[in-house]
């Protein structure tokens, strides 16, 4: 691919691929609110259309092959066979066509406030004529219209304002050649082909592909699901992101249950959690459930802080409150991995265990803070789990 080709990368080098794609007018930013916590679970590809965010622009017409060839170079470049894939509006576009020629390039699909067929082809190549002669900025009023609520931006004045620059800045070459393919586009006919798993996600008010087009595309492809964000305009991920982000989650890694018991198992190790689950089935079972949605697939799955950290930062207030049996679980499995093995497909990467200097210091923390008695009975754990102590 040529040197232009713009895109971002983010999440650890070795995580499975997701690639990104946006909506025309705008570039990889619009993904900033789904990002940090995609990237604790996958090598996250943002890709920029041509023209955008400093993406060179294709010879010729603008057309939606040439848009999922160019992606497939791209993929090919970074060395990913199949990813996830999901695409807001025309990365939406890009999504499907991929899915339908290359199915075994996606894995899993997500669709968002997107169509197989935008109506108003003619539109389309008027803004592209439109944009060549006068630029980009011109369009700003209409879009910002489009793509969020009014209420959205009489709260969020800024988020407007940044989302106009943007646009300001898209080449108008690119954009207008964006509007060609967009304009020549109709993949109606080819959903069937789609074997991907395929959420279709759709804005309640969103007026560039209103809920029951999105239905319509769910309905053609084989298996697909759709869910409708209330109050959410063309860009709902961005006016809407907490929802939006829990959809993706539950689509590509599972469920907040799902996700938690494949965290539990990999920051605990398998065999804990195994014996754990046999210990607590029958009348336990509705409290291990409770265990793997809450603390493992809401806390210790939010991307704010890494997992050797919320580590450390259990060891001490475990220490700290006495808890010494939850205490030599986590030392265990923090010194030693546990029993945890490699990482399922889909999950965030196994981090290093902690080394036995990070453990020292926690505790000596613990005493100054918490106190020494409650420090001596967490190195006396610590030892034995070391190998260091007799066992008591």
């Amino acid at each position: 691919m040529a040197e232009d080709v713009a895109y971002k990368l983010d999440g650890p080098e070795g995580a499975p691929p997701l690639v990104l794609a946006g909506s025309l007018g705008t570039t990889v930013g619009v993904w900033d609110g789904q990002v940090p916590v995609l990237s604790q679970w996958f090598r996250v590809v943002r890709v920029e259309h041509p023209g955008h965010g400093g993406a060179g622009v294709p010879e010729g017409p603008g057309t939606l092959e040439g848009l999922g060839e160019r992606l497939l170079g791209i993929m090919d470049d970074l060395g990913i066979g199949a990813a996830c894939y999901a695409g807001l509006s025309l990365g939406g576009l890009v999504g499907m066509w991929l899915a339908a020629n290359h199915p075994e390039r996606v894995s899993r699909l997500a669709l968002c406030f997107t169509s197989a067929r935008f109506a108003g082809a003619g539109s389309y190549m008027e803004r592209a004529a439109q944009v060549r002669s006068a630029g980009t900025a011109q369009l700003a009023p209409a879009a910002l219209g489009r793509w969020f609520t009014a209420p959205f931006l009489s709260l969020h004045p800024e988020v407007g304002e940044g989302y106009a620059a943007t646009l300001a800045g898209i080449d108008a070459p690119g954009y207008a050649y964006c509007c060609e393919a967009l304009a020549g586009a109709d993949l109606t006919a080819h959903l069937e082909r789609i074997k991907a798993p395929t959420l279709v996600v759709g804005g309640a008010l969103d007026p560039v592909v209103p809920p029951d087009l999105a239905a319509m595309t769910m309905k053609a492809i084989p298996g697909a699901s759709l869910v409708v964000l209330p109050a959410g305009a063309h860009l709902a991920n961005v006016e809407r992101p907490g929802p939006f982000n829990d959809l993706l989650l539950s689509h590509f890694v599972g469920s907040a249950s799902e996700r938690g018991e494949r965290v539990r198992r990999e920051v605990l190790g398998g065999g804990h959690v195994d014996r754990e689950r046999a210990a607590g089935a029958g009348f336990g079972a509705p409290f291990q459930d409770l265990l793997a949605k809450w603390p493992w697939g809401e806390i210790w799955a939010r991307p704010g802080l890494d997992w050797a950290t919320r580590r450390l930062l259990t060891i001490a207030m475990l220490a700290s409150l006495g808890r010494t049996e939850e205490l030599e679980v986590h030392l265990r499995a923090a010194l030693a991995r546990g029993e945890g093995g490699e990482p399922l497909a889909g999950e965030p990467l196994a981090e290093a265990p902690l080394t036995e200097e990070a453990v020292t210091e926690v505790l000596l923390q613990v005493a100054v803070y918490a106190g020494v008695p409650a420090a001596n009975a967490a190195f006396r754990v610590a030892g034995r789990v070391l190998g260091d102590a007799p066992a008591k």
